[in-house]
């Protein structure tokens, strides 16, 4: 077991159901439905992706290769990625200009699918494990 990778995807599971039940309840009539939708969106990578970290955590025992460069780059992509969506959908609600963090978006976006090829390539480059 990695417990970076499952404590981090508990948190990460966690955060998504309290923000997920904010954005259906207490959003949903402040947001317009664009906004909703995209708050909804981070919502769902950042489950997404605490879901994997919980996998991969608890499959690390199975895993010939150190977890740390793929719990890194899953844990800051997916608080870039969806942070930012966060911030940007409710920047009217709380009456801030956040447009600045557009671009951050796409980058936590590109470093999330960078995580999951180098993890992709990192487990073809692996010997098996010898089953008993």
């Amino acid at each position: 077991m990695n417990r970076t990778s499952v404590i981090t995807g508990i948190i990460f599971i966690v955060f998504a159901i309290i923000l997920g039940a904010f954005g259906a309840h207490a959003l949903k009539e402040k947001l317009e439905a664009t906004q909703l939708n995209s708050f909804e969106v981070g919502v769902r990578y950042q489950m997404y992706h605490g879901l994997a970290l919980l996998a991969v955590g608890f499959a690390a025992n199975q895993i010939n290769f150190s977890l740390k460069f793929f719990n890194r780059m899953i844990i800051g992509g997916t608080i870039a990625f969806s942070l930012s969506i966060y911030l940007l959908a409710i920047q009217d609600f709380i009456g801030i200009k956040l447009s600045f963090l557009g671009p951050i978006t796409p980058i936590g976006g590109s470093i999330l699918i960078i995580a999951w090829v180098v993890l992709l390539v990192k487990f073809i480059r692996s010997k098996p494990n010898q089953a008993a």
